[in-house]
């Protein structure tokens, strides 16, 4: 008997009287509550999942509780159950059209909704199967999904920032997944049928720059035998990923700022300039601040990639992620009959992770060539079994409530420009109790020396 593919069917209520019976006999009903279920606890399926968001049930005040729910879910495609007067309102048309492939409206046409979610699944194993044909084993198919708020909260800027033409700065450690960030951007804009160019910034020689990403004409300089289109040109209506932008020269930069300013190219030997439309997202380890602090990158280059940005968590900032990301990343190099095991969890989330995904990676790898049983263990991955921990344990209640309360005096803070006494009113705590907890945590005031309960050089009015 052939196995029902899982479609989960997201609503306000219970969702047991809504699903269609059609539906029952072909798929296996994952049904989500919002009112009741809670995002810190998803429910879990094996393999690919479409789903059904029924915005009919929702007027519009409620219309805000679903995207966090869409962006959490690890589903391929989303269909939207609305009423036909509900896509009158521009707050539903803009959740449709940031997380939904289709909309169905009442009432429900049986035939009609079952072909789009079969059309849905269908082309979301097309688009696996060409990911996984595309990038191998490679953690980059994976790298934006799990449930942690970290990599939810940057899944959710790159979306909204992939509907914008603007450049798009994505940042990251080595190994987080910038490049299916961009990606990303590029699937979920409206020239995701056009071009998508990548660009490896990091290997572009200076002296090939304009050749290469402008093109050149046949005789311009030596061995020039024939016209050839620049990368930019390629991209022309689509989108360019520069990759590495960091690690341009300030020659480079120079090369690129007439494109990045005016959006226009002139290839080598060309007579006349040609204008592109082209949307830029550039990927950088190092953040361009920096780099122009350091008199390493020019601040006019920068200005005109830096309107938008977003930070990928480092895997350390998502350790809720790892149950999830080592299944895939053994489902991704035909290991998903192996298992593992609730300790070996807990030492994947007390390793230190400097590689981040890319290391996980290739411990998932190596632990399905050295393992000898379909159970694997911390020494298959490379890693020593957990015992006591060398240092404090991250992992015991004491050691979450105490991040809690560094967060929330860091944000508290921040939101009132280091005042104490406001600070301290937004935690609904005395000034005495705030002190107390920069004393406890051994943090200290950006603006004072000593802490001191009675006076504060923190405390401004």
């Amino acid at each position: 008997m052939e196995q029902k593919r899982p479609l989960v069917w997201l609503s306000a209520d219970s969702g047991e009287n809504t699903v269609p019976p059609s539906l029952t006999s072909q798929w296996a009903i994952v049904p989500v509550d919002i009112n009741t279920q809670s995002l810190a606890i998803l429910p879990h399926w094996r393999g690919l999942a479409v789903g059904v968001c029924v915005v009919a049930d929702l007027e519009l005040a409620g219309l805000p509780l679903f995207a966090p729910w869409l962006e959490a879910l690890p589903v391929s495609s989303w269909l939207a159950l609305v009423r036909r007067e509900q896509l009158q309102h521009p707050a539903v048309r803009q959740l449709i059209r940031e997380f939904c492939q289709d909309y169905h409206t009442l009432p429900i046409a049986p035939y009609r909704l079952s072909d789009s979610l079969g059309h849905m699944w269908g082309m979301s194993k097309l688009t696996e199967a060409l990911a996984s044909s595309d990038h191998a084993s490679d953690y980059q198919q994976y790298a934006l999904e799990g449930p942690s708020s970290a990599i939810r909260m940057a899944r959710s800027l790159v979306r909204k920032f992939s509907i914008t033409n603007e450049p798009l700065l994505i940042y990251g450690a080595s190994g987080t997944g910038k490049e299916a960030a961009a990606r990303f951007a590029h699937e979920h804009s409206d020239r995701r049928t056009q071009a998508l160019v990548n660009v490896n910034c990091a290997a572009l020689p200076a002296s090939l720059t304009q050749s290469e990403l402008f093109g050149h004409e046949r005789g311009a300089f030596t061995h020039a035998l024939n016209k050839r289109m620049g990368r930019i040109a390629a991209a022309d209506g689509g989108t360019l990923i520069l990759t590495g932008a960091d690690e341009l020269s300030l020659e480079q930069q120079s090369a690129i700022l007439r494109f990045l300013q005016d959006g226009i190219i002139e290839p080598v030997g060309a007579s006349r300039p040609i204008k592109v439309n082209v949307r830029i997202i550039a990927t950088c380890s190092v953040p361009l601040e920096k780099r122009v602090e350091q008199g390493l990158f020019r601040s006019d280059v920068f200005y005109r990639l830096g309107n938008l940005s977003v930070t990928l968590p480092t895997l350390k900032e998502r350790l809720e992620d790892i149950p999830f990301l080592a299944r895939r990343a053994l489902d991704a190099c035909d290991g998903s009959q192996y298992q593992i095991g609730s300790d070996t969890l807990v030492t994947l989330a007390r390793h230190s992770w400097p590689g981040n995904l890319r290391e996980l990676q290739n411990r998932i790898r190596q632990a399905v060539l050295m393992t000898k049983s379909l159970h694997i263990t911390p020494e298959d991955l490379g890693l020593e079994p957990t015992g006591a921990p060398a240092q404090p344990d991250r992992f015991t209640l004491e050691a979450f409530r105490a991040r809690a309360e560094e967060q929330a005096i860091s944000t508290s803070l921040s939101l009132t420009h280091q005042n104490v006494s406001a600070a301290a009113r937004l935690l609904k705590i005395s000034r005495v109790s705030f002190y107390r907890l920069l004393e406890k945590h051994n943090l200290q005031l950006p603006s004072s020396i000593n802490l001191n309960p009675g006076r504060g050089q923190g405390d401004r009015t």
